[in-house]
């Protein structure tokens, strides 16, 4: 059988989409069906086509980066943590038997939001495995699979070194995961886009949309910052392979601070360099 795949946001439906449908993640305000139309593939073509590949990259001791040349849907990265076990966090489209290969053994994979679900149901069928999602997000699971584990509450163990936390923000279950012996012993935050790494690298930020730059309200803002306050981690990697690598809960509290600030008006003024 074959799923559809949005091309603009890369994720994959159930057997009842057609081609004359229109994306359900796209249609959404927080994201965007393509100017010029709405436009579908399938994984078989997607591998057909020998134009993709998702490739592994070593980003330090126990994690890995999976990102797809050239840029499908979204362009997001996906990581694999290599730690008391083997857990794939967020999701890429394109999943061949090379990929399968270089992967390996998987213990579990979760996901931050909607817009990263990707072919997560390729992935957690093939590799035999539970893939963690949020209840809150349950409406927008695009393909329905027994591999699907809707969790409840702010915060779930995947091991003994990974703990999922619901912080809303972009989606209302919005996640992040805690890899509490990465960086050393020191703590990393993979976020997604939940909180995104800035130009600034010393800062993140927040949105309810990022590209129809809708932002979040300043209450929302505060209650995910609150919900990471007393979360240990060194650094940040985004969705986007973006990195604070050092002090990065800091970074989070400040970013809240000055996004809040500027919502309710007021803006530092500049200092001279």
């Amino acid at each position: 059988m074959q799923y559809l795949i949005c091309t603009t946001c890369g994720v994959q439906m159930d057997e009842n989409m057609t081609w004359d449908d229109v994306c359900p993640i796209c249609t959404d305000e927080r994201q965007y069906v393509n100017p010029n139309g709405q436009s579908w593939t399938t994984l078989s073509d997607m591998i057909s086509s020998g134009t993709y590949q998702t490739t592994m990259t070593e980003e330090q001791a126990g994690l890995q980066s999976l990102v797809t040349t050239p840029k499908f849907g979204i362009g997001q990265t996906a990581y694999l943590v290599t730690g008391t076990k083997r857990i794939l966090w967020d999701c890429v489209t394109y999943l061949d038997q090379t990929v399968i290969d270089a992967v390996g053994q998987l213990d579990a994979m979760a996901l931050s939001h909607p817009h990263y679900y990707a072919t997560q149901v390729e992935w957690a069928e093939t590799f035999g495995i539970p893939l963690y999602i949020h209840e809150a997000d349950q409406e927008w699971v695009t393909r329905p699979s027994k591999q699907i584990v809707f969790w409840s509450g702010n915060q779930l163990a995947l091991s003994e070194d990974v703990i999922l936390h619901r912080i809303g923000g972009h989606f209302d279950g919005a996640t992040v995961l805690e890899w509490t012996t990465g960086n050393d012993g020191r703590g990393i935050l993979l976020t997604g886009d939940i909180v995104r790494v800035v130009a600034d690298r010393a800062w993140v930020s927040f949105m309810y949309s990022y590209p129809n730059l809708i932002p979040l309200p300043a209450t929302t803002v505060a209650e995910m910052a609150s919900a990471l306050k007393d979360v240990r981690f060194n650094q940040i990697y985004d969705a986007f392979h973006k990195i604070v690598v050092t002090d990065a809960n800091a970074a989070v509290a400040r970013s809240a601070s000055r996004y809040i600030e500027a919502l309710n008006g007021y803006v530092k003024p500049r200092e001279r360099r």
